[in-house]
């Protein structure tokens, strides 16, 4: 059996004979390289890439003779062109349907350090960039707004990154907009239910109670106190250089209720440690609302949460995440920010949107 035989069967198209024949080749010369190339093709036109891939990539490694080298390589080019083009495909049919035109977010996850060389290659081949690029893209912490867009075009990305062990998910924006917050103002009670004093989103005041059991995971955030500062640069002449110092940290702390489709949010100034449950060694009836004796009691409250709470998830990485989220500044402000009394409206969305992911964020895996 000849490899001219093979490669007329190729040039004719007739597959099943060239497979017959290189079946045959192969047992009487398992180790010659040609035949392993004439393997891989078959795998290319049957679109068993990854097959193909795997034995273009072992010739590469194992074969030095310049025009086995130049076929491997030509393989894989014509099979990353082959994929890029289906995926393009696929893009373009999920934008297709009206039902998958709403704008979305498509978030990556951490990448352990053991697989972030593999998970690089992969997001290079998914998304058309060079290694190097992708690879500064993963993420070493926490999550990343890696691409705003339709949500079926995100959902497409989503699914092959996880077949490619990339942890990632993607929400609608009117998912994370259709979540209700509730501002604490202070628990009244803790047991058998716990019942809070709480202002909805038009400002009005009630009470809500609820069982421990329906808090599904608990959010923590600081959102920075920034203050303006100008430096000046002496030298030949004066420079004046304006610059954002963060002088201390708010704390946040959410309590997510999914089957209410609710957020209970505390912030450590405005809640009222002078009212409900006492939190902490205070003393007496007297509570001095002071900055250190306030994070006393704010941490006093986080303790009692976190006891509750125990074996409920804490997402508290967002500090990673809102560095990155800033840098979207018109998304955020599309979104509500749902944090009174501070005057960084990007830092605070920042925040509601990192709750509202974590929040949606099992819901769309």
């Amino acid at each position: 059996m000849s490899l001219d035989q093979i490669a007329a069967a190729f040039d004719r198209r007739d597959y099943n004979l060239a497979a017959r024949l290189l079946k045959e080749f192969l047992k009487e010369s398992p180790q010659n390289p040609w035949g392993h190339i004439y393997k891989a093709r078959l795998y290319e036109v049957s679109e068993h890439f990854e097959n193909a891939t795997a034995i273009y990539q072992q010739l590469l490694k194992s074969v030095t003779h310049p025009k086995i080298v130049s076929h491997a390589r030509q393989g894989l080019q014509r099979i990353e062109a082959r994929l890029q083009v289906k995926r393009q495909q696929a893009i373009a049919a999920a934008k297709s349907d009206p039902q998958n035109t709403e704008p979305g977010l498509l978030i990556l996850e951490a990448i352990a350090p053991e697989i972030r060389a593999q998970a690089a290659k992969a997001l290079a081949q998914i998304m058309n960039l060079d290694v190097y690029t992708a690879r500064l893209h993963l993420p070493n912490r926490g999550w990343k707004i890696y691409r705003l867009g339709a949500i079926g075009e995100m959902n497409l990305y989503t699914e092959q990154l996880r077949t490619a062990n990339i942890p990632a998910f993607c929400v609608t924006e009117v998912d994370l907009q259709q979540v209700s917050v509730f501002e604490v103002q202070y628990f009244e009670d803790y047991a058998p239910q716990a019942i809070v004093v709480c202002q909805n989103q038009q400002g009005q005041l009630g009470s809500l109670s609820f069982d421990w059991s329906e808090v599904s995971q608990r959010v923590e955030g600081q959102l920075p106190i920034l203050e303006n500062v100008t430096d000046v640069i002496l030298g030949r002449e004066v420079k004046r250089r304006s610059k954002a110092e963060t002088l201390d940290y708010l704390q946040v702390y959410d309590l997510h209720l999914p089957k209410r489709r609710c957020i209970l949010r505390m912030c450590d100034w405005r809640y009222q440690f002078d009212q409900g449950i006492e939190f902490g060694a205070m003393g007496d009836a007297t509570i001095e609302l002071d900055q250190a004796m306030n994070r006393q009691h704010w941490n006093s409250l986080k303790n009692f949460l976190n006891e509750q709470l125990l074996k409920q998830p804490l997402w508290a990485d967002f500090s990673s995440f809102g560095e990155t989220a800033i840098e979207f500044p018109m998304l955020l402000e599309r979104l509500p920010a749902h944090v009174q009394e501070y005057d960084h409206a990007l830092w605070s969305s920042a925040f509601h949107l990192y709750s509202s992911l974590a929040f949606n964020r099992d819901a769309h895996r």
